[in-house]
């Protein structure tokens, strides 16, 4: 017969579930649907700007991207925003990482940014197209030289042995391309692709005092961008 583990010695759960914050209330009146625009992409950049102004939030761009894979099941990960614009939300990736061979197969996404200490996010769902070849390869001259010699190191997605034979690969392809200081000295490998989601629905959310959050919805009622009011239609969600 086991023994039983004293009462002060029980482990706690690591996730408290009765632990939360409750928003402030301070953006109440954000989502007034009569006083602003019909469209959502300058609802987008505003709240995109006012989060590269406050240092409460580390990284911006970072965006939740939901694909399904060849049997239907869900996936996720976080990449960064690297285009706005009418048009929509462009990332960039390898393409034949799990997340390419995703929207190969479904060529349809969703999308969360998140800006937790702003009480804000936006969450978009819309079809899923390549950018240009010559678009992808225009923002992989602009990456960082660390950024683009890990690319080519790496087979995203793809299993490997070790670190050490991680780190191997990206001093192999440094050593392949002399540093000249020219923006063009690291080729983009084949793979290096951009994806531009074209949203059909878009979720602007605003945390509010006991759970009783604004959530204002721009569903697709035309052809037109993101910033053409008549091509979309508003309607306010209940929490």
């Amino acid at each position: 017969m086991s023994e039983q583990r004293p009462v002060d010695s029980v482990v706690k759960p690591v996730v408290d579930p009765t632990a939360r914050m409750d928003y402030s209330g301070d953006l109440i009146g954000d989502l007034d649907e009569a006083g602003g625009p019909g469209a959502p992409l300058s609802w987008i950049e505003r709240w995109y700007a006012d989060a590269q102004a406050d240092p409460r939030v580390a990284e911006p761009g970072a965006m939740v991207v939901a694909t399904v894979d060849a049997d239907g099941l869900p996936d996720a990960r976080s990449v960064l925003l690297k285009g706005l614009s009418p048009d929509g939300l462009t990332f960039y990736t390898n393409t034949r990482s799990a997340k390419g061979h995703q929207l190969a197969h479904q060529p349809y996404a969703a999308l969360v940014l998140l800006w937790h200490p702003m009480f804000r996010q936006v969450r978009v769902r819309g079809p899923v197209t390549p950018t240009s070849a010559e678009d992808a390869a225009a923002y992989f001259a602009a990456r960082p030289r660390g950024s683009q010699v890990a690319t080519r190191a790496s087979r995203q997605s793809q299993p490997i042995g070790s670190r050490a034979e991680l780190e191997a690969k990206v001093a192999a392809e440094e050593a392949r391309w002399p540093d000249t200081g020219s923006p063009d000295d690291v080729p983009a490998p084949s793979t290096w692709g951009g994806y531009l989601v074209r949203p059909d629905v878009v979720e602007l959310w605003v945390g509010q005092r006991s759970r009783l959050h604004d959530r204002l919805v721009f569903r697709r009622a035309g052809d037109g961008g993101l910033d053409d009011a008549s091509s979309w239609r508003t309607e306010r969600l209940q929490p």
